[in-house]
């Protein structure tokens, strides 16, 4: 079953809708009359801008029925991008105020000034910040668990503080009903950030994970087996990932997500296969069997279930993107499936291709194809060489490739060069579907 375009739409109008609603305390009142274009224009993108922020909160509540229209990958990309353009609207707000409108914004010293006006400059500063640090996060190198909690922080001190700013402006809201409004949009607001910060996590407190097994692959790939500590293990489909916690409280926003490898028949032990590149991951080779984590999952529409009528599948994996097709392909071999499949699987050098083993006997299992693309083949290499090309995709895939359903999982370069090869092959886009790689 192909995602529902209904559904989809649904949840965009509900999103319009949220932004838009508040704009109707710009319906005239007593208090706005003959105050003109410009006036009306700032004080409309401020409070559209405030609304977008808010609104923010919401598309990282990991609302399951909200976001598998969609895909959660894709839902928190978009929120990265959003919050920037929602911000640039807030500063369109104070910019347009200063030229035209100085005097309504008085004097910056917080000694002077109004409260709720130095309560603006305040939101619009942590806010900048915040935008700023997520931009920047890897060029200047922060760390993820340090970045998050600031994140955190400061982007609800700033959404607070820009409500304080706009019910103490008033400017529009010169009734109870509009007054009752915005109250009410703020109260909401802040009800989900306390569900992301508090309920959510207590929810995942109470069903922890044991570390039965922390097995090494190859690759500097460590995979990391866990129990349910309860007895109902954790249902998925494969092709999704979760969050996971060690060594801290689910409340402490030290999660990570990771896709599932393991299969999805046998969901009483959840593999997570982990590439060991910066702080976090570099730690999972410690763990100890016996050690408790936390888990929440699963999310995430990237996988095989939603086509059950698919006459084959082509996969498309570079480097630790494999994971979360080891899951799909070990469960087609648990089902039994007699479908045809073919592996496209790109790595730099021979020795550290993960899982290449279980991939030779799962072609055993399944009538599964599996071409190499090494980037630096050893010297009697016969295989594909290089990047997954377009030349390679047309020399491999089968004559009935338009009919096929295409899952490509990598670094971003590799699938934006994927997605555009399939295209020029008369691939139809509804066919290809991709996990974001580097969404957080």
């Amino acid at each position: 079953m192909r995602r529902d375009l209904s559904t989809s739409a649904l949840w965009l109008g509900l999103y319009v809708a949220a932004v838009t609603l508040p704009l109707f305390a710009l319906l005239p009142g007593a208090a706005t009359a003959g105050r003109g274009l410009a006036w009306d224009f700032a004080m409309a993108i401020g409070y559209a801008g405030a609304a977008m922020l808010g609104v923010q909160f919401a598309l990282t509540a990991r609302f399951r029925r909200a976001t598998a229209p969609f895909g959660i990958d894709l839902v928190y990309f978009f929120h990265r991008y959003l919050a920037v353009f929602a911000l640039l609207i807030v500063l369109a707000h104070y910019a347009l105020l200063r030229l035209r409108f100085p005097d309504a914004l008085g004097t910056a010293d917080p000694r002077a000034a109004a409260a709720h006006l130095s309560a603006g400059r305040v939101a619009l500063s942590l806010l900048l910040a915040v935008a700023l640090m997520s931009l920047l996060r890897r060029a200047l190198h922060l760390d993820y668990d340090l970045w998050r909690v600031t994140h955190a922080v400061l982007a609800t001190t700033g959404f607070a503080l820009a409500l304080w700013h706009l019910l103490g402006s008033g400017h529009y809201l010169d009734s109870a009903w509009k007054q009752a409004l915005w109250s009410g949009y703020g109260a909401f607001w802040l009800g989900l950030i306390g569900y992301v910060r508090i309920v959510r996590p207590a929810s995942v407190r109470r069903a922890p994970f044991r570390v039965v097994e922390v097995r090494r692959e190859r690759g500097l790939i460590w995979t990391l087996v866990l129990t349910r500590a309860a007895a109902q293990p954790l249902r998925f489909s494969p092709g999704q990932f979760g969050w996971l916690t060690v060594r801290a409280s689910p409340y402490a926003m030290h999660e990570h997500p990771f896709s599932i490898a393991s299969s999805a028949e046998r969901p009483e032990r959840i593999e997570l296969s982990i590439k060991q590149l910066g702080d976090f991951t570099s730690t999972i080779s410690d763990l100890q069997p016996g050690e408790t984590a936390w888990f929440d999952a699963p999310y995430g529409t990237f996988g095989i279930d939603g086509y059950p009528d698919a006459t084959g599948h082509v996969f498309v994996a570079g480097g630790i993107g494999i994971a979360p097709i080891m899951s799909m392909l070990r469960t087609l071999a648990d089902r039994a499936d007699p479908r045809p499949l073919l592996l496209f699987y790109g790595n730099r050098v021979w020795d550290r291709v993960a899982f290449r083993e279980e991939l030779e006997d799962l072609r055993q299992r399944l009538s599964l194809c599996i071409v190499h693309v090494l980037i630096e083949p050893p010297a009697d290499w016969n295989g594909e060489r290089g990047f997954v090309t377009r030349e390679i995709l047309q020399r491999r895939l089968p004559p009935n490739l338009r009919q096929l359903e295409y899952f490509i999982c990598g670094p971003t370069p590799m699938t934006q060069n994927v997605e555009r090869s399939l295209a020029a092959l008369g691939i139809d886009s509804s066919r290809v579907h991709s996990e974001i790689f580097d969404w957080v």
